[in-house]
């Protein structure tokens, strides 16, 4: 009794082999083997699946395979073992059947219920329906039903196999004793199919029987929470929380706070996942990530990557692919170059992640976003593995930076390498065909989505709206509405909007709107493509309507659409109705500068040169649009000294001018006489800015010399032009010899826009008046002769104003106005008045 007890050598190396196994240490693993033989223990079966186990769990397979078939009389359990080994490297899924299948075959022993749980999953893995139930069979003859290990592996089987009514919940049903992992498989696997509401009252059904939830629980629970609309997922989600803070054993388990941060982030509201990872006693690299993932996928990018920098300061744990590919995105959303770099050198000092080809084509999308696409090539060449998402990635980043050339190069290189293109790829070529506006392109890859089955094969139309997209902008709508025929029952509302807006963009208004009024379903978009179209139209009561009626359907009105209604504002000249979108656009807080350069420009061409000059000032990061819109608008309105300060602080402030504000500058120095400075800056164009005049521009200059009565010179400017003049750079020419009276220069420029311009009323106008102001009516004849041979006829003028909200619209000729003796009466005392004050 003294005499302590010694354990025996077997039991000492079947526990020391079993602390291999889960270090996975296959080195000392291996030396323990050797001792094993030179003792003569490897006779002895527990040593034996000690042995078997570690090599199983190492993942050394082929000695594994030798020691296996060096067991004489393997009972259930060693076979338990090596199907385990097998089915856990995930690549000998067929080994495993097969072995199952010889391990039946055998008479000494049964398949247990462990042996059933390793072999369903892998019937998963193949998508072997009729492998499991075959299996599902023998659990039956073998009486393994019965056991809930069985019972939970063959509910979860059915499950991911998609087969729910008919299969998992009989299973389930049938159970005689469910734990709470056979809930869980439920749930999770229910939430696998899509099925939402189903998942939800699974866990109700759990909780009213008792059974209480694990972490498992909570963290499968949580993401059917996330997927509900509207509050019901918030509200839900903190029950949930509720729930798992009442059980302390639950919170203070990591994944059950890691599962309630990634809540919170899915639904947007990150104060309350911030609050829970800070108060964290230990966070794991999946809290880190989880983090990450929220602010990212929330717009907080400079918080995402300020905490990254947190985490990489504690040097807690290194970062895994999971962490990178976040952090990337963020980098790219950001454009943050340098980050993204420091990143990628993280990648290259670390072998692990360089093999990661995810992590790859994540680099392939950071270089693209940041319009790198040298970067991105490289990134590319260097993913030892590619994918499909590689190539489709690269493509991608080659079509954003309009590479035609290297585009059809890598296709090509794509084919080579046997890799098939599925829709995404064939999308990303049509997108590119449309912006090359190359049509052999868009109808080749039309034609390999037929051959191969995309089109119209695909459940999403995403192809079927790319192609509607394509021809549309090609001008080829004959295509598009074929494409849109095709589609039928199977379209969406993208769909109906690609349509829409390529009858917009081609003029078929008509056309957009009985597309419009046969949806059954309508988003933003579509209301802001019909306001767009009922602008252009002219018919601005029917914009107006729209944009009221797309309210009363509980539509928010965006930037788009105040963009495409303020273009109805300024030809009305309402002022009343570009305040009212002001006020909506500031109440909604939307920060878009060009939004802000359209309401400058409204307000100035409505009138209101304040309010235009407000905004800007008002404005701290201006644009190229805010300074145009500026100059633009102290141009309609003759303030030339007032365009010229903005044009030269925006030069100043090291903007450089585009031709847009060029143009706007020299007809703001045109109308105002400012004729030195006009000069001055249409001859920095080629000399400071390297940028070639435009036509408008010449028409500018034109007008700037020969509105300010310096006729010869603006004649002298149009013939040493370097290109050939047109009608609008003559025209100016000919207004000017109207008012300063040259007869002989206005024939010359007559004669020029005759020829050019046959059709144009306007030319004949101002030529006959040149000729009666000097009193020579025969060539007033002869203009008269020509208009009526050319069968032209004078539009009636026409002028409107908007008074306490009404508009007033006046028609020379026209006598129909309600107020016309008060405003005839007016205007006579206007004009008594202006010859009494100047009467010598």
């Amino acid at each position: 009794m003294n005499e302590s007890y010694k354990i025996p050598d077997y039991q000492i190396f079947s526990a020391n082999l079993k602390s291999c196994a889960a270090n996975s240490s296959i080195k000392v693993g291996k030396c323990l083997h050797s001792a094993v033989i030179k003792l003569g223990l490897h006779s002895c079966l527990l040593v034996s699946k000690a042995l078997l186990n570690m090599y199983a769990k190492c993942k050394v397979l082929d000695d594994c395979h030798l020691l296996f078939n060096q067991i004489t009389h393997p009972d259930a359990v060693t076979w338990n073992i090596m199907l385990s080994g097998l089915a856990g490297t995930r690549v000998h899924d067929t080994e495993v059947m097969k072995l199952y299948n010889a391990m039946n075959l055998g008479h000494n022993f049964k398949a247990s219920s462990v042996t059933v749980a390793i072999v369903l999953p892998v019937c998963v893995r193949l998508k072997g329906l009729k492998l499991g139930k075959s299996v599902h069979s023998h659990v039956i003859k073998s009486g393994l039903e019965s056991q809930t290990l069985v019972g939970n592996a063959l509910v979860s089987m059915y499950l991911k196999l998609g087969c729910v009514s008919g299969d998992a919940y009989k299973v389930f049903d049938e159970m005689s004793e469910r734990d709470v992992v056979t809930w869980n498989a439920m749930v999770a696997g229910l939430l696998e199919n899509g099925l939402v509401f189903e998942a939800f009252g699974m866990f109700k059904q759990m909780i009213k029987e008792g059974i209480l939830p694990n972490y498992a629980t909570i963290a499968n629970i949580l993401p059917v929470c996330a997927s509900l609309e509207g509050d019901h997922a918030y509200h839900f989600g903190k029950e949930i929380h509720c729930y798992a803070m009442r059980r302390e054993e639950l919170f203070s388990d990591v994944s059950v706070v890691n599962s309630l941060v990634g809540f919170y982030s899915k639904t947007g509201h990150m104060k309350e996942a911030e609050s829970l990872f800070k108060r964290m006693n230990s966070r794991d690299l999946v809290s880190w990530n989880s983090m990450f993932a929220g602010y990212t996928s929330n717009g907080e990018w400079f918080k995402a990557l300020e905490l990254f920098r947190e985490f990489n300061s504690l040097n807690l744990t290194k970062p895994d692919s999971v962490t990178i590919l976040t952090v990337l995105s963020t980098c790219a959303n950001l454009q943050n170059l340098q980050a993204g770099k420091q990143i990628h050198s993280y990648i290259i000092h670390h072998p692990s992640l360089c093999d990661v080809t995810s992590v790859g084509n994540s680099l392939i999308n950071f270089y693209s976003k940041c319009g790198d696409v040298i970067s991105a090539l490289q990134s590319f060449s260097l993913i030892r593995e590619k994918d499909l998402i590689s190539w489709n990635s690269i493509l991608d980043a080659l079509a954003q930076g309009q590479l035609l050339n290297d585009f059809i190069q890598q296709l090509h290189a794509m084919f080579k390498e046997g890799v098939k293109p599925d829709s995404i790829t064939i999308v990303t070529v049509i997108q590119l065909g449309a912006d090359a506006s190359q049509m052999c392109m868009i109808k080749e890859a039309h034609g390999f989505s037929l051959k191969s089955n995309l089109f119209p094969g695909n459940r999403e139309p995403t192809l079927g709206n790319a192609l509607i997209d394509a021809y549309a902008r090609c001008g080829k709508m004959e295509y598009a509405s074929k494409i849109f025929e095709c589609l039928s029952g199977n379209r969406n509302v993208v769909t109906c909007n690609s349509l829409i807006s390529g009858y917009v963009n081609s003029g078929f208004h008509d056309d957009a709107e009985i597309i419009f009024k046969n949806m059954t379903e309508r988003d933003l978009t579509t209301w802001n493509l019909m306001v767009q179209a009922f602008a252009e139209n002219g018919y601005f009561h029917q914009a107006i309507d729209l944009f009221l009626d797309l309210q009363n359907h509980e539509m928010k009105p965006d930037s788009m659409t105040i963009m495409g209604i303020l273009p109805v504002a300024n030809q009305m000249a309402s002022v009343q109705m570009v305040k009212q979108c002001h006020g909506y656009v500031v109440r909604s807080c939307f920060k878009d500068v060009q939004l802000k350069g359209a309401f400058l420009d409204a307000y100035s061409k409505c009138g209101n040169i304040k309010s235009a000059c407000k905004l800007f000032e008002s404005t701290r990061y201006k644009d190229l649009v805010m300074y145009t819109s500026m100059v633009g608008g102290y141009a309609i309105h003759g303030m030339g000294k007032e365009a010229l300060q903005i044009y030269y602080k925006m030069v100043e402030n090291g903007g450089k001018p585009d031709h847009v504000i060029i143009t706007s500058i020299l007809s703001a120095c045109s109308h105002t006489g400012l004729v030195h400075e006009g000069l001055k800056i249409f001859n920095s164009l080629n000399a400071v800015y390297r940028i070639k005049p435009t036509m408008e521009q010449y028409a500018c200059v034109v007008d700037l010399l020969a509105r300010n009565g310096r006729i010869n010179d603006a004649y002298s400017f149009i013939t040493s032009m370097p290109v050939e003049p047109t009608a609008n750079v003559w025209g100016p020419l000919l207004g000017a010899c109207k008012n300063y009276h040259e007869v002989e220069m206005g024939s010359v420029a007559a004669d020029h826009l005759l020829k050019m311009e046959a059709n144009n009323m306007g030319n004949y106008v101002v030529m006959s008046n040149i000729y009666a102001a000097k009193d020579k009516w025969e060539e007033v004849l002869e203009i008269r002769r020509l208009m009526k041979m050319e069968n032209l006829k004078k539009t009636a003028g026409c002028s409107w104003i908007e008074v306490y909200g009404k508009k007033n619209v006046f028609i020379a000729g026209d006598t129909s106005h309600p107020l016309r003796t008060s405003i005839v009466n007016m205007l006579c005392n206007l004009d008594k008045q202006v010859k009494d004050r100047f009467q010598l």
